[in-house]
């Protein structure tokens, strides 16, 4: 990309290109088994972590409205908001682990994963007061008073998920860029049944109502912590974890560089449809606007767990062939990813096209949200037709290291652009949750086509020489 090359030296020797044998559909099938080797693990271990919160969600709507929308905001915005943050976070390391795996560094992994924890604890300590005190803030904010006194408490009960994401997190990104996705699927497969028996424990058996369902969701996330870590330190990765080093605490400096600069371009992603969430809590009838809202929320959201799962085997194989110094392969792992994830998206949307007045049964039997829900159906086919592209994109970003940069560019679309435009139909034009849905639509748009330009226009060879060099400057702190 050409506002990469300031770091690249003027004269350099040409990188030796690997040759790819067979022809366009042989080149392809390659790609897509070393894509879906990342892809399917990652994209099951989201579908299966994201249901967790649809099932405590569910579990909540059918307590009744209010417990619904208390849940809904807990989950969406107080946990949401810092959740996007410590996974942006904890996404430089897909960069940094995923290019020195390409390039046989395999020492350097457990080395950034001990820096990435020591990161993301100290954040996560700084961000607990918006758990403590989110009642408060949610009325200082305008929302209504008994809504935000039952949020704030689903809230105080989801602090100890929020310090188990800073632990799992890492791991994650770890195991994921040395292609042991496997195990974070295994160990999400084997949180989830006991998800589904503590919500049903806490909720209708001891009766802790909304509270229990969030005390479910810090259960099952600690056990599947528990069994990744154990996994790791338990001489799973002999090659790539070896034990605990003082040189987790070196040249931390430009590693908080690197892991805010992911932070801020994908909590500004994550952060976009939270935003939106809580502002149709300003609405008449707030309770029904953001019942019907995070309800369409949750179902794209469930969907793009798919993507989310293209977004870490794009970043991966990126990583990999930049690490490689193969920028033909790094552009051409962009190319499969993006069409494949494309095509599901499609058959997605057309499948919630059909299904349009039956997508809210399995969160609430109120007839209002049902009705509410189905009147917005269309833009939650479009929103997931989105999906199929963007989080691709950003998978680039992050393989590539341009996380600064596009944070930059989700400011000027989600925030200058998107979040303007719905509060004017919301409000200026009286479309209600439709606006504001239809703003959200058209920021990520915005943002998409700028990072099809800059994908489109980038210059591979010049990434991977860009990524040969920052490898050799971050082992050489060795």
């Amino acid at each position: 990309m050409e506002s990469h090359q300031s770091g690249v030296p003027l004269i350099v020797p040409e990188l030796p290109e690997k040759k790819r044998g067979g022809g366009l559909p042989q080149q392809v099938w390659e790609e897509s088994k070393k894509l879906w080797e990342v892809v399917g693990p990652a994209m099951f271990m989201r579908l299966t972590l994201y249901s967790m919160n649809v099932i405590s969600q569910a579990f909540a709507g059918h307590l009744g409205d209010r417990e619904l929308a208390a849940f809904s905001i807990a989950i969406t915005v107080i946990s949401g908001l810092n959740f996007g943050f410590l996974f942006g976070m904890a996404s430089a390391l897909e960069t940094l682990c995923g290019q020195a795996y390409g390039a046989k560094q395999y020492h350097m992994l457990g080395i950034y994963m001990q820096r990435s924890w020591l990161i993301l604890l100290g954040f996560a300590v700084l961000l607990a007061p918006t758990y403590i005190f989110s009642a408060q803030l949610l009325v200082a904010l305008g929302q209504p008073a008994d809504l935000s006194r039952e949020a704030g408490l689903v809230s105080m009960y989801m602090l100890p998920l929020h310090f188990t994401s800073a632990i799992l997190l890492p791991v994650n990104k770890f195991l994921q860029s040395q292609l042991k996705n496997w195990v974070t699927a295994a160990t999400t497969a084997m949180g989830f049944p006991v998800h589904v028996a503590a919500t049903w424990l806490l909720v209708r058996y001891l009766q802790l109502g909304v509270v229990g369902a969030a005390m479910a969701i810090s259960v099952s996330w600690s056990l599947i912590t528990g069994l990744q870590l154990a996994y790791v330190v338990g001489g799973g990765c002999p090659e790539t974890w070896r034990g605990f080093s003082a040189l987790a605490f070196v040249d931390l400096k430009d590693f908080v560089k690197l892991s805010a600069a992911s932070g801020v371009m994908l909590c500004l992603e994550n952060w976009y449809y939270r935003v939106l969430i809580f502002l149709t809590g300003y609405m008449k009838n707030a309770e029904l606007a953001v019942d019907a809202l995070s309800i369409c929320m949750s179902l794209a959201g469930w969907e793009l767990m798919i993507h989310l799962g293209f977004l870490a085997g794009t970043g991966v194989r990126v990583a990999n062939e930049l690490g490689a110094s193969n920028g033909k392969g790094a552009r051409f792992a962009t190319i499969v990813s993006t069409a494949t994830s494309f095509i599901i998206s499609l058959f997605i949307s057309l499948l919630a096209l059909i299904l349009h007045d039956k997508l809210a049964i399995m969160f609430t039997a109120s007839e209002a949200v049902i009705k509410a829900v189905d009147s917005i159906s269309v833009l939650l086919a479009l929103t997931i037709l989105l999906n199929g592209i963007q989080p691709v994109l950003s998978g680039v970003a992050v393989g590539s290291g341009w996380q600064a940069l596009v944070a930059y560019v989700n400011i000027g679309s989600y925030y200058l652009i998107g979040v303007p435009f719905g509060l004017l139909l919301a409000w200026g034009f009286h479309y209600g949750v439709l606006g504001i849905w239809v703003g959200m639509i058209g920021g990520t748009a915005v943002q998409t086509l700028i990072l099809a330009y800059i994908t489109l226009r980038c210059d591979w060879n010049a990434e991977a020489l860009k990524a040969t060099s920052q490898m050799q400057r971050w082992s050489s702190s060795k």
